[in-house]
Order: C-alpha cells, then sequence, then structure tokens
C-alpha cells in the first residue's frame, strides 16, 4: 500500500513542478490559480511522502518519489510545454524508470 501512496506522492510532484511551470507563463489571476495549484499539489505530496516513509527506507523512498516527479515533469514538458525531444533524453529517461523499478524489485518491504 505504501508504493502506491509513493507513487502518488510522485505524481503530485508532477503537479507541482508543472504548476510551477505555467505560474512562470501566465500573469494576474491565472498566476494566482497556478500558484495555488502549486502549494495544493506540494503539500499533498509531501504529506504522502511522509506517510510512505513510515515503512519504506527513506533512500528508497525519497529516490522513488524524485524518480517519478522527474520522469513525469519531463514527460508534461514535451507533450504539454512542447519541451525538446531527443534521442538521448528519451534514453535517459527510460535508464530512469527501469532504475526506478529496480529500486522496487530489490526493496525488502
Amino acid at each position: 500500500m505504501n508504493w502506491i501512496i509513493l507513487i502518488v506522492a510522485g505524481l503530485f510532484e508532477v503537479g507541482f513542478a508543472s504548476c510551477l511551470g505555467k505560474v512562470r507563463e501566465t500573469s494576474g489571476t491565472e498566476m494566482y490559480w497556478w500558484f495555488t495549484g502549486f502549494i495544493i499539489s506540494l503539500v499533498v505530496s509531501m504529506a504522502l511522502l511522509l506517510k510512505a516513509t513510515q515503512t519504506l527506507p527513506i533512500g528508497t523512498a525519497y529516490a522513488v518519489w524524485t524518480g517519478i516527479g522527474a520522469v513525469g515533469t519531463v514527460l508534461v514538458g514535451i507533450l504539454v510545454f512542447k519541451d525538446p525531444v531527443s534521442f538521448w533524453r528519451i534514453f535517459f529517461i527510460t535508464t530512469l524508470i527501469l532504475s526506478i523499478a529496480g529500486l522496487k524489485m530489490v526493496s525488502q518491504h
């Protein structure tokens, strides 16, 4: 169950990083809405990470959390923000995904 909580925490990390990107691109009332989404996503992500680390090793949980956030943020950047796509970006994102799966497989919990 705590692995699911950790995955959801990582998805909220993608949310706060994406909201931060939109805050940078907008102004006025729209910027404040994105900033509110950033704060809410940040708080939820941290709370779920805290919950997951109650039973998972902190090093593993943090690595998986940041990995999910990094992979998800790159994908959102490519799909939503039209960030550049290259062989090496995809290659290293793939190795990061494999590393996250490897940490899950070798974890004792």
